[in-house]
Parts: structure tokens; C-alpha cells; sequence
């Protein structure tokens, strides 16, 4: 079954609440979906990102709050839909030292939960979230899809395990996946744990000095609206089904030249502090993340559109207009 994001498909969306979970939300409900937007329950009353949605997208949308880790639960929450965007999942690098079975009962496990509950409920399409960490330091540059695996940090470990599950499921069952694997998204509405949205916190504060970890990693950025581009295109595109996709713009910056444009783009210059606590151990550093989008371009037509500097620009605009949602004084795990 072919399926297109436009009005009338049921979506459901895993980690709504996140940063890149609450854009796709707002494009998919613009498209005309019906979206069931699944955030992860505590008893607060908010709905972290998706609290940014503009008012009219935000009363359209379905909410329901539960967790990945029951499977009970998701085979519910994916009842009468038509493709589900798997969003959720443990990112912070630093915290999976600290928490790594949470990463694999999360990332390994919640993963397996969504896919019996597609395909107990006979859904069209599922679209999986990896990432290039799983990678870690590059082999060869520009690194496609055919690069060896990696498990520098539990985190990574734990996304290989759960785009493997995905993988079992298409060639053991027919399940109906495709796994995109984007490169570093940036955006508004990240939090302070990314380090676009940590150098301008601190610049846009009025920091004497920007306080970083490591200055020589290189990652390849890519705008949030571009990445959504890239779920929704895996989505409606059927050659993709089976398929593990990139997203990436194919250009790296080192986090030392982007602290640079940073400050150039909101037009203060200070002096960079590299701080121990933030610099990862040695061995589980991933130094290169480049990105070979050839397979994206070709299969699903998507191209990157926001340049770095635009996109820096947006995401000043809006930790400007945010103050109280960042501690640049602070280091966020």
C-alpha cells in the first residue's frame, strides 16, 4: 500500500515531544494528516515541544502519553493508523555512561515493541529514527550507507541493536519499514544538551567566554525542516521500504568554526574555554561525521535547502525569544 501524507492518513508519531518529533508533528498536520502525537507520560502537564506548536495546529492534533517500553501500550497507540514515525528514544550521548540499560530497554526494546504493534495492526508503513552516531569515527569520508558499524557509547551500541530489530522484521516478516539515518539535526525548539543551541545560549546571555568541550569533532549539520522533508519523503516513497537512507548535507564543520560562525552571526566575539567535563573519553569520541546523501537524493528526490548560516540564524531567533528554557551557565548531560 502506498502511502501519502496528506489529508486523511492516520499518523502516529513516537516521541512527539522531542525536538525533531514536534516539527514533524506541525508538517504532518499542516499536510492534513490525523496525528496521534505520542509523547513519553509523567505527571506534569506539559507537552514539552509540542507546546510550541502554533494554536491552530496544536488543537488539531491527538495527544496520548505512554511509554515504548510497554508493548501493551503501543499495540493500543497504533491501532487504526496508516504510518507510524519511531522518533522515540534516549539520545543524550553522556547520560548512556551513566544509564545504559535505560538506553537498551528503551532504544532495543521500545524499538521491538513498535514494530509488533505494526505489524499486529497491519500498518502501511513505519518509518524508524537512526543515526549516524552508530558509525562512530569514520572509516572513510564521506560516509555512506555501506560504512562499518560502530558502538563507541552505549547510546550508539543501543541504535545499532534497535535499526538490526528493524531490519529482522522486514526480512523475516515482510514488515513494511524504512529507517532513515540522519546526520546531526539542528533546529528551534533543541534543547540545551545540543551544542548549536549551548554556544548560543551562552553567546546571546552575554558570556564573557563560551565554554566547550571538544573543538576538533566535525559534524554534518542539517536543518530540522530539511530532515522532516526526509521522514515524510521516506515515507510515500515505496522504493524505500527495506531501505536504510541518509540525511545529510554532505559538508562538515568542526564545533570549534561553528562556536566562529556562531558568534558571527550574533555579532559577538569571546574567547573559547575548552572544559574537561565536557570533552567525551577519548576512545568513545567520534571525531568525522560526514554525510554521502547520494541514496536520499536519488530514491525519495530530497535535497538539503536551509544553509548553515540561515539555519544558525533561525535557531538565534529563537533561543533569544526563549531565555527561560536554557541555563548557559550551566553544563546539560
Amino acid at each position: 500500500m502506498t502511502v501519502t501524507c496528506q489529508t486523511g492518513t492516520r499518523a502516529l508519531v513516537t516521541g512527539a515531544g522531542g525536538f525533531i518529533g514536534s516539527h514533524l508533528v506541525e508538517a504532518l498536520a499542516r499536510r492534513g494528516c490525523r496525528v496521534r502525537a505520542m509523547t513519553h507520560y509523567d505527571s506534569r502537564a506539559d507537552r514539552s515541544a509540542l507546546e510550541f506548536l502554533p494554536k491552530d495546529i496544536y488543537d488539531a492534533v491527538e495527544f496520548v502519553a505512554g511509554d515504548v517500553r510497554d508493548p501493551f501500550f503501543m499495540l493500543e497507540a497504533a491501532r487504526e493508523i496508516d504510518v507510524v514515525f519511531h522518533l522515540a528514544a534516549l539520545i543524550a550521548i553522556p547520560y548512556s555512561y551513566a544509564a545504559p540499560v535505560s538506553y537498551v530497554e528503551t532504544n532495543v526494546r521500545g524499538t521491538l515493541n513498535v514494530l509488533e504493534a505494526v505489524r499486529r495492526n497491519g500498518v502501511a508503513k513505519m518509518v524508524h529514527t537512526s543515526t549516524s552516531e552508530c558509525y562512530g569515527t569514520a572509516q572513510y569520508r564521506p560516509i555512506d550507507e555501506q560504512h562499518p558499524l560502530q558502538g563507541q557509547s552505549p547510546y550508539s551500541a543501543s541504535k545499532i541493536g534497535a535499526d538490526k530489530i528493524v531490519e529482522s522484521f522486514f526480512l523475516s516478516f515482510g514488515t513494511p519499514v524504512a529507517t532513515l539515518r540522519p546526520f546531526n539535526t539542528y533546529g528551534p525548539r533543541q534543547s540545551a544538551r545540543a551544542v548549536t543551541q549551548a554556544i548560543l545560549a551562552q553567546l546571546l546571555s552575554g558570556c564573557e567566554t563560551l565554554r566547550l568541550g571538544s573543538l576538533e569533532p566535525e559534524r554534518d549539520l542539517t536543518y530540522v525542516s530539511d530532515t522532516v522533508a526526509a521522514f515524510i519523503a521516506m515515507a510515500e516513497t515505496d522504493g524505500a521500504t527495506g531501505q536504510l537512507i541518509h540525511c545529510g548535507t554532505g559538508e562538515a564543520v568542526t564545533i570549534g568554526d561553528l562556536a566562529l560562525l556562531a558568534m558571527d552571526v550574533v555579532g559577538r566575539e569571546v574567547e573559547i574555554v575548552c572544559e574537561t567535563e565536557r570533552v567525551r573519553p577519548a576512545k568513545s569520541e567520534v571525531g568525522v561525521l560526514v554525510c554521502d546523501s547520494a541514496r536520499a537524493r536519488e530514491l525519495l528526490g530530497w535535497e538539503p535547502r536551509v544553509s548553515l548560516r540561515e539555519g544558525l540564524a533561525l535557531c538565534a531567533k529563537f533561543v533569544g525569544e526563549h531565555p527561560e528554557l536554557f541555563k548557559p551557565e550551566e553544563y546539560t548531560v
